[in-house]
């Protein structure tokens, strides 16, 4: 089969599209036949190994994961012995960060993992990007208990975290101011915000409305420069580890003080979740924003792509185009 291989870390060069052998599955896996999948911010991280640490997760010297890629849409192409939850033909949709696989023409998967049956009358190209940006927003928002009735700022809202939180929060029914750059005010309202700030024209720091949840989905700033936002009690949230990596040790003393704190909650995932965004999509609470689709053999390009940061909610790959 055709894949995406890095037998080294480095920059999207590293990449190259080869022939492996197809993957055998176990008693209690899923061989999917991928039609869809994205390059994201994970995977960029992990074709790097930056920062340097996250080697004692990927491998020291080479990297343990040859093909990368963790969210993906496709078909399943056949089960092992004990598989009861999918059969042959089920299209379906999930994430698989650490095992990845996902930028192949098929990739395994248990049948307990982050699997789900695809929304109906959805594209491969339009559920593959359904996962990733979308279980960090998640987790940010279970984390912080974000609820109705509750004021949330989202900054960097056009990213594919951002995006996805202005719509999660939305559907529980709190209100949401989103940041974004001029370009994208009408996208951004389009996703659902209550109110919209334009970075590249005002400072929203110095906004005088006061949030019970402030969340970076590019982690661009800091608990400093945010803390006046948030009323009393109110939590600060960001998706990266802060200036000196602050944000960690901020949420460890946290609890040793009252009023105004940080939260730097791990991400998990597992099949409830997918279910969970599933069921969002469905109900049309949840769209994935999607910015450029490329084939498997331009990948390269579009880890070029990403690593601009100027990129607007998702990009694809296309393995095998929808019809």
């Amino acid at each position: 089969m055709k894949a995406a291989v890095q037998t080294r870390y480095g920059p999207p060069e590293v990449v190259r599209i080869s022939e492996v052998t197809k993957p055998t599955i176990k008693d209690n896996e899923v061989l999917v036949n991928v039609h869809a999948t994205t390059v994201n911010r994970t995977d960029c991280a992990c074709r790097a190994a930056r920062p340097f640490f996250m080697r004692f997760f990927t491998g020291l010297a080479r990297p343990r994961a040859k093909v990368l890629g963790n969210e993906f849409a496709g078909v399943v192409e056949a089960v092992g012995s004990s598989v009861t939850s999918f059969k042959a033909g089920d299209r379906v949709f999930g994430y698989n960060e650490g095992p990845f696989g996902a930028h192949a023409e098929y990739m395994s998967i248990p049948q307990d993992g982050s699997l789900a049956t695809t929304p109906a009358n959805m594209t491969y190209e339009q559920a593959a990007p359904s996962t990733e940006g979308s279980h960090y927003a998640l987790c940010h928002i279970r984390a912080a208990k974000i609820h109705s009735g509750q004021d949330v700022l989202v900054y960097g809202a056009t990213g594919a975290i951002g995006s996805a939180a202005v719509q999660l929060v939305k559907s529980l029914g709190a209100s949401v101011t989103a940041v974004c750059d001029t370009d994208n005010l009408e996208l951004v309202r389009g996703l659902g915000a209550d109110k919209v700030v334009d970075y590249t024209a005002d400072d929203f720091t110095r906004d005088e409305q006061r949030y019970d949840v402030v969340l970076d989905s590019v982690g661009k700033s800091s608990f400093g420069q945010c803390r006046r936002l948030l009323k009393p009690g109110g939590v600060y949230l960001s998706s990266e580890l802060g200036p000196l990596a602050q944000n960690p040790l901020l949420a460890l003393i946290a609890p040793l003080h009252g009023g105004k704190k940080v939260m730097f909650p791990i991400p998990k995932h597992d099949q409830k979740m997918v279910g969970y965004l599933r069921d969002l999509i469905e109900s049309g609470e949840f769209k994935p924003v999607i910015d450029r689709t490329y084939p498997l053999d331009q990948i390269v390009e579009a880890y070029r792509y990403v690593e601009t940061g100027q990129k607007i909610g998702n990009v694809v790959i296309s393995i095998k185009r929808s019809h």
